[in-house]
């Protein structure tokens, strides 16, 4: 087994979840940071991160961290830490092959001795199932006796500045109980918050995917009480912070439920029951009901516009924000794409406006073409579906001057007084 003195390591896959834990390894070990995107490494050679994760003076701050999009490289690394998307595929099935890639890329670098550890989010068994055969192939080792395996979720929460890679707990585990000491022992070397060692690799897959599904399930509930409250008249907010007074009331609200985790990980833990002969009824529950939660903020608009007598085709629409939260870039499975697609059976203008993301990215993922800025007194229908400070910062008045003076103000984020808008969730 690798002294942990003796660890040089490559991150593979340097997005949200590997740029931040390949800065902080690079303070301490020899790291080299991998990623296939020669884009993306040239602007982190340059010292910059257009995911805005880590700041130009964190990267300075990682003395032993170099970049490289060369798979040849990594044959000098004895450590290998997969951070690469899981995605979901069209049909909501697990996407696995940027995870079969980088078990490729890491097999053929496998020397004797090395240990391999992964991040990304996967259904219990994955890891040992789908990647160790890849690995196992490409290099000619023998699991476990040739070369070790760990996994250790990753628990980054993209825009937030205050939990970062260091102060956040990290579950760690591996193949045997000198590998789990390994591992456990070299991300405890970095994380200031301390481990958690599983006993097994399942175990800690399991604990990562369920985390996101406990998340998903809870905010689905809220949305469901969204649905019904709006039948009944009742301010859904209101009944929220009513209830919030009892101790133990979860501080759940609704909204659009998109991101690389909450929306995307119950597929993965569904996919695993369903194989095995189990139906999860509730999981995939609460996904249909928060996948509807687009469709019904639309529906909502033009039931709005409707009473003010405003007619929907040709009408001017401004959705303000496309990221899937706030004060963050990340466009990976927005839900405000949703209440755009509804909008498109009804003909009306829509314009999408957010300064936080790349326009470019949004055009390539979801043709969407994000404008630089609203037309003042143009809009006959605004929704605030993100909340950036910037939008914060403006305030009802300010949002209302974009749009005609009956214009329709929806909330769906509760960023304005409720006297203010004409309806929010």
């Amino acid at each position: 087994m690798l002294k942990l003195e003796q660890a040089r390591i490559a991150v593979v896959g340097l997005g949200y979840v590997g740029l931040p834990l390949a800065v902080e390894l690079g303070k301490r070990y020899d790291t080299l940071g991998f990623d296939i995107n020669a884009g993306r490494i040239a602007e982190l050679r340059q010292g910059h991160d257009s995911t805005l994760e880590v700041s130009d003076e964190e990267l300075r701050q990682a003395p032993r961290l170099s970049y490289t999009d060369d798979s040849a490289d990594l044959a000098r690394a004895n450590v290998y830490i997969a951070t690469v998307p899981t995605p979901i595929d069209d049909a909501k099935r697990p996407d696995l092959r940027p995870l079969e890639g980088a078990s490729r890329t890491i097999g053929r670098a496998l020397k004797p001795g090395d240990v391999a550890i992964f991040e990304s989010t996967v259904y219990p068994g994955a890891t040992e199932e789908v990647c160790v055969p890849i690995m196992e192939a490409e290099s000619g080792l023998k699991f476990n006796q040739d070369f070790f395996v760990g996994y250790s979720p990753e628990r980054i929460n993209p825009g937030d500045k205050e939990h970062r890679v260091t102060n956040i707990l990290k579950v760690t585990s591996g193949s045997t109980p000198e590998a789990a000491e390994f591992v456990d022992a070299l991300y405890r070397s970095v994380i200031t918050a301390g481990t958690h060692k599983a006993s097994s690799i399942r175990v800690a897959e399991a604990a990562k995917v369920i985390e996101n599904t406990q998340r998903d399930v809870n905010i689905a509930l809220v949305n469901e009480l969204a649905l019904i409250f709006n039948r009944l008249g009742i301010d859904t907010e209101e009944v929220l912070k009513a209830a919030g007074t009892k101790w133990n009331f979860l501080p759940f609200r609704p909204g659009l439920v998109g991101g690389h985790c909450i929306g995307v990980d119950p597929y993965y833990l569904t996919h695993k029951a369903q194989q095995i002969g189990y139906h999860p009824s509730m999981i995939l529950a609460g996904r249909r009901v928060n996948d509807g939660m687009g469709a019904f903020v639309a529906g909502q608009v033009i039931k709005l516009m409707t009473r003010k007598r405003i007619h929907v085709a040709d009408a001017n629409i401004l959705i303000m924000g496309l990221a899937f939260k706030e004060n963050c870039p990340d466009l990976r499975n927005t839900r405000v794409v949703d209440v755009v697609a509804e909008f498109q059976g009804y003909h009306p203008r829509v314009d999408v406006y957010d300064p936080w993301v790349d326009p470019n990215e949004a055009l390539e993922e979801y043709g969407i073409e994000v404008i630089d800025a609203p037309e003042p007194g143009s809009y006959d229908a605004i929704i605030l579906a993100v909340a950036h400070s910037q939008f914060v910062e403006m305030g009802a008045d300010r949002i209302r001057a974009l749009g005609k003076p009956d214009a329709v103000l929806f909330d769906v984020k509760y960023v304005l007084p409720p006297d203010t808008v004409d309806g929010r969730l």
